[in-house]
């Protein structure tokens, strides 16, 4: 049997982030991956290339919605790259104040960041540089400290990212460009054709700075072992360390069992949970109450205006901006909301996904008004609590033998209250922008899901330590979205990889 430095389970920003750092340490890696590699070609641009409707939104493990969610049971995203591939790119870093604690947010959930911002800016910096990040600095009105610019400028403005630049100025706000993962530049990559199949697609010609596109191919060339389209089913535990990494090929079915010194999971802020209380570490970690529990994925709405005509007349990627003037609150709001969250520019929805979610004629003659519609995005920051979760269902099993994972969510009321505030802003914009009418779309998938293995110092509050060490266990490692304490309000991959770097950094030094 081969002997690995580490093991490394999901290749997203966690995994691909700490394989990085252990790959280049000189460490022999294993990197264990559900998903298969996703093609690139001219079927990415169709109707049927959105993820959700793709291969890759994988549901041989289904998950069980008892409250939340837009559907009763759904998938999980799994591709070498993890959801990089398919993401519209966004790249933000959190700001100074959501790693400093906010009772508004937090009410009494425990949830504390163990570090600070300036503990991690560097790595911030180096996540950028490895991804290509486009932006401009010194335009956001929240911006943190950092020490270096973007590695690469945004690209101009489309018409209609004009327009709603121009709306939100004339009331007093502060749009910047927001921070990208899209190659830009002539510099021996394909460079971004500004095609409407972005967000939700994979690039067709590899334009979107992506894990499978950036960072993995480097990897690989420098003896990283990739197993794609391989579940891992349980994690052996012996003698307060993981002995053994037990999973299965989705392709032959065949059953295999590995083992290194470090192990590292990064399988998502879903599929983490789910492994770890299949396998019953809970019972070893001091914290481990709180395993699967605190889920997050902030309260989500797409405020799209209806133009008279075609909204994006040059039929261009038009999800360019961002308004964060309310990040931290609004004059006009209860000051009970504290923190509030972001506004962000999406462009004109696919009309594949509207045929998917309204099959029939009925589908097809709606998906044709979405020519009229462009939209903002809000974001609010949404409360830990203890009884949003994911768990198991002992008597349910999928096609692997693992235990059926269990979703349960509400949001609070100052979650709703938080978004009502954005959307109302929102709408505002929109109509600036020269919108006749408005529609709300409320979003209920968990593509923002952190917090259910979180960090703390705290052993009783917290399944992981600083060092994102998981408690019990001396060569556990979680560094997916679910190690975050609170969600802030902005997207949360960057995050992610820097706080990879971050430990990965640790586990070589």
């Amino acid at each position: 049997m081969t002997k690995y430095d580490a093991i490394i389970i999901g290749s997203g920003f966690g995994g691909s982030m700490m394989a990085h750092q252990l790959v280049n340490a000189g460490m022999k890696v294993l990197m264990l991956e559900r998903g298969g590699w996703v093609d690139r070609g001219p079927q990415n641009w169709s109707m049927a290339g959105s993820i959700d409707l793709t291969e890759h939104y994988d549901k041989t493990t289904p998950l069980k919605v008892v409250a939340g969610g837009n559907k009763k049971q759904m998938g999980l995203y799994a591709c070498v790259g993890g959801p990089s591939v398919f993401y519209g790119g966004v790249s933000f870093r959190f700001r100074e104040k959501d790693f400093e604690k906010n009772e508004a947010i937090t009410n009494g959930s425990g949830a504390t960041w163990p570090f600070r911002y300036h503990d991690i800016e560097p790595y911030y910096e180096k996540a950028e540089q490895l991804l290509n990040i486009s932006g401009e600095a010194g335009t956001d009105p929240t911006e943190p400290p950092r020490n270096n610019g973007f590695p690469q400028k945004p690209a101009p403005l489309a018409g209609i990212s004009q327009k709603v630049k121009n709306g939100a100025e004339s009331l007093g706000l502060r749009p910047f460009q927001l921070p990208l993962a899209i190659n830009y530049q002539e510099n021996g990559r394909s460079a971004c054709q500004h095609c409407m199949t972005c967000d939700t697609y994979a690039c067709a010609i590899s334009a979107k700075n992506d894990l499978a596109t950036m960072v993995l191919p480097i990897l690989l060339e420098k003896g990283l072992e990739l197993k794609p389209d391989t579940v891992v089913t349980r994690l052996v535990a012996k003698n307060g360390r993981i002995a053994a990494v037990e999973c299965v090929s989705k392709e032959k079915g065949e059953r295999q069992s590995f083992s290194a010194g470090q192990v590292i999971l990064s399988a998502g802020a879903m599929a983490s949970p789910h492994l770890l209380l299949s396998s019953g570490l809970q019972e070893l970690n001091p914290g481990g109450q709180v395993v699967g529990r605190y889920l997050m994925r902030h309260v989500n709405a797409i405020i799209f205006g209806i133009f008279p005509g075609v909204a994006d007349k040059e039929g261009r990627f038009h999800k360019q901006l961002a308004i964060l003037d309310y990040y931290f609150g609004h004059p006009g709001s209860s000051g009970t909301l504290g923190k509030l969250g972001s506004l962000q520019q999406v462009p004109t929805p696919p009309m594949g996904l509207v045929q998917n979610e309204i099959p029939g004629v009925v589908g097809k003659m709606l998906s044709q008004g979405v020519r009229l519609l462009t939209g903002l995005l809000a974001i609010a920051e949404d409360q830990p609590q203890f009884s949003n979760a994911i768990s198991i269902d002992a008597h349910h099993k999928d096609v692997y033998g693992m235990l059926q994972p269990v979703i349960s969510h509400h949001y609070s009321k100052r979650d709703l209250a938080a978004v009502g505030v954005l959307i109302k802003e929102g709408k505002k914009i929109m109509s600036k922008a020269g919108a006749l009418a408005h529609y709300v779309h409320h979003i209920r998938t968990f593509s923002h899901a952190v917090g259910t293995v979180r960090m703390g110092a705290d052993p009783a509050t917290s399944a992981l330590d600083e060092r994102c060490q998981f408690r019990g266990v001396d060569n556990l490692y979680v560094v997916d979205g679910s190690f975050m304490p609170t969600s802030a309000a902005l997207n949360p991959s960057l995050t992610i990889a820097a706080n990879a770097l971050r430990v990965g950094e640790g586990l070589v030094s």
